[in-house]
């Protein structure tokens, strides 16, 4: 990540969950996404940050700090895959929507993501991964 600022409460979001502070490191996380200054940053900046909190490995029932926070992470999502068409902000898309219980829009934003990923390589990690969330909801 390039923005200092973006990189300065990403690290204060990765100690508090360091910390135990799960709940605390995902309101940090809402509040990033929710926050204007956010749509700001690189696409690419966006993105890192947006994949370490939904592809962090969360154990039992999401709580509702969880929750909010893949919710916010909803609409950067959407804006990501709108503007740039990776199939990679399909998959995370489409692994909120399944978090928040809309199993209809994961799977959408799983296919769309799969059909991107067969056109650039059909063989790669992505496809398949995206393939096996597809067929899950």
């Amino acid at each position: 990540m390039a923005n200092e600022a973006l990189i300065s409460v990403v690290k204060g979001i990765a100690l508090k969950a360091k910390s135990g502070d799960v709940d605390g490191a995902y309101d940090g996380y809402r509040g990033l996404f929710a926050s204007a200054e956010f749509a700001t940053y690189r696409p690419e900046d966006q993105r890192q940050a947006l994949k370490l909190m939904v592809h962090a490995k969360n154990a039992g029932r999401p709580t509702k700090a969880v929750v909010e926070a893949h919710r916010a992470a909803l609409a950067p999502l959407a804006t990501l895959c709108a503007a740039l068409h990776e199939a990679v902000d399909y998959e995370m898309l489409g692994m909120c929507h399944q978090l928040l219980g809309d199993e209809a829009a994961a799977g959408t934003a799983y296919r769309a993501g799969l059909e991107i990923e067969r056109a650039r390589d059909a063989g790669s990690v992505l496809c398949g991964t995206l393939m096996r969330r597809a067929s899950s909801v």
